[in-house]
């Protein structure tokens, strides 16, 4: 089984796209492309794709353009593209936005709360529509912590 990257001096894309099918995705990226997992639930599987995170989200096949997924309480936009930044940048991009009257889909704020994986997060569309995510771990080495 592959073991996850250590962290690096560089920032790492986090990617999350939507799937019909949790199983087969476990199957193309675990075991096909060898992708070691983090942390999982019954909608969502986190993957370590050569030191970055990418995260598939189950949906309906109906689902697909327009997908959304449950995540520590926010509906997630499943089609987004981000960053994960350190702590201090994270918090500086975030006052920055705020002071700027930026319209956020999801706030700035923790999620997994004194879980592994503990993360800053906010999200917001660019001028085009696309959904991006911005998120900081205060660990970056738990960055695909399983969930005990």
């Amino acid at each position: 089984m592959a073991t996850h990257l250590p962290t690096t001096p560089y920032p790492r894309f986090h990617l999350a796209f939507p799937v019909t099918d949790l199983a087969a995705a476990r199957r193309f990226y675990g075991e096909f492309l060898g992708c070691a997992e983090g942390r999982a639930s019954d909608d969502w599987v986190d993957f370590d794709f050569h030191g970055h995170q990418i995260v598939a989200h189950k949906v309906a096949s109906a689902q697909m353009a327009d997908a959304a997924s449950l995540v520590d309480g926010d509906q997630v936009p499943v089609r987004h593209f981000g960053v994960i930044l350190d702590l201090p940048s994270w918090e500086a991009l975030a006052a920055k936005l705020a002071a700027a009257g930026t319209r956020f889909i999801i706030d700035p704020r923790v999620r997994f709360k004194n879980m592994p994986g503990e993360q800053a997060t906010m999200f917001f569309l660019d001028p085009f529509g696309n959904a991006l995510e911005f998120k900081a771990f205060g660990d970056p080495d738990l960055l695909f912590a399983k969930n005990a």
